[in-house]
């Protein structure tokens, strides 16, 4: 019995940013981009909210699924919806809030959850457990059978386009899966979630350990960020002065310690395969496709080394949507899905790490 993916979606702004045009902005080349990065395009949001995108790639989910028995599955159906964001709407009402009044999910429970880049691990996690508890002791609490878990991004609303070490490597866009209790199906097998905050004892000790403080990303206190808005298209990130405020208190920008954060990134990713195969009893060569974070396409290089596995096993989608926090491991596995790399039957890990310092992994049969 277990909790499987039912259907996958994304949704991107309609603005393609290349490399090229972020020469424009900052002191950078297509070649320094991609040779550090992996990164050609990023997609950045100009007119559409946080809740546009998350709705795009919720309805893709819902439009793609069907239950057990091959039916469409109906919106009210849906029991549970979280939505994992550091770049909401509004904080009240919540993100999910939102977007269950848009999508019409009149009996589903709505929450957010932010875990940064690990968001979309956290957030089937998290339902994956509360669809378990009210199958195994019903009666306790809400009866779950079918979840929604979306992750939508606009960090562009967060980035300093004038910091070229930050700048190229985010992007806007949401994914989204749907998960139904099917109690005759594997579903998934085991997940796997840590938190620390020192990645100088982290890398020293090897594993994820109880540590100190370490900024991954932070925003400020108060400010607004944003390029222009509007349908000028990349004028709008051309805006200089105006998009970017002189003042550091109204500089809710991302920052990260890249070298440090690399070397965590690649040592997180590791442990956390390792950790949900030996949670479920699997081997590494029982798994068809892991479908890591896109954070950087040489941390998934670094990771795959390092794990003694060639590249072609994991599902690589950056160079065409940069870094979109807790959609983008989200967004690559519907990738996965639409070119065929997951069929019926195939054990699949999802694995992520982000600010907090969060990491984790899921393990699922297809």
């Amino acid at each position: 019995m277990g909790c499987a993916v039912a259907g996958t979606g994304k949704c991107l702004p309609r603005l393609a940013v290349s490399n090229d045009d972020m020469a424009g902005i900052v002191e950078t080349s297509d070649e320094w981009i991609v040779q550090r990065t992996g990164i050609n395009i990023r997609r950045i949001s100009l007119g559409e909210s946080t809740t546009d995108l998350a709705y795009g790639a919720a309805r893709a989910a819902l439009g793609m699924a069907v239950d057990a028995e091959g039916n469409p599955v109906d919106p009210l159906s849906i029991d549970l919806l979280v939505c994992m964001t550091v770049t909401p709407d509004t904080s009240v009402p919540s993100q999910a809030s939102l977007l269950k009044e848009r999508l019409g999910l009149d009996n589903a429970v709505a929450f957010d959850l932010n875990a940064a880049c690990s968001g979309c691990v956290y957030g089937i996690a998290v339902a994956e457990s509360m669809m378990r508890a009210s199958y195994l002791v019903p009666g306790r609490g809400n009866d779950i059978r079918r979840a929604l878990v979306v992750g939508a991004e606009r960090l562009s609303r967060i980035v300093d386009w004038t910091d070229r070490a930050t700048c190229v490597l985010f992007g806007d866009g949401a994914g989204s899966v749907l998960l139904e209790w099917r109690p005759g199906r594997p579903g998934i097998l085991s997940t796997f979630m840590k938190n620390t905050d020192d990645v100088e004892r982290v890398l020293n000790r090897g594993a994820l350990y109880d540590l100190s403080t370490f900024p991954f990303g932070r925003m400020g206190e108060r400010g607004d960020a944003l390029p222009p808005q509007g349908d000028e298209g990349l004028a709008g990130i051309h805006g200089g002065p105006q998009g970017v405020s002189s003042d550091p208190l109204r500089k809710p920008f991302i920052t990260m310690a890249g070298k440090k954060v690399f070397r965590f990134a690649v040592s997180a990713i590791v442990e956390a395969v390792q950790v949900v195969l030996e949670r479920a009893g699997v081997g590494l060569e029982d798994v068809a496709l892991i479908v890591p974070h896109q954070a950087n396409e040489r941390i998934i290089s670094y990771a795959a080394k390092r794990l003694g596995l060639p590249i072609s096993r994991f599902q690589v989608s950056i160079g065409e949507h940069a870094n979109t926090s807790a959609a983008s491991a989200l967004m690559a596995l519907d990738d996965a899905y639409a070119a065929g790399r997951i069929v019926p039957g195939d054990k699949v890990i999802m694995v992520a790490f982000g600010g907090g310092l969060t990491s984790g992994a899921v393990l699922f049969e297809a």
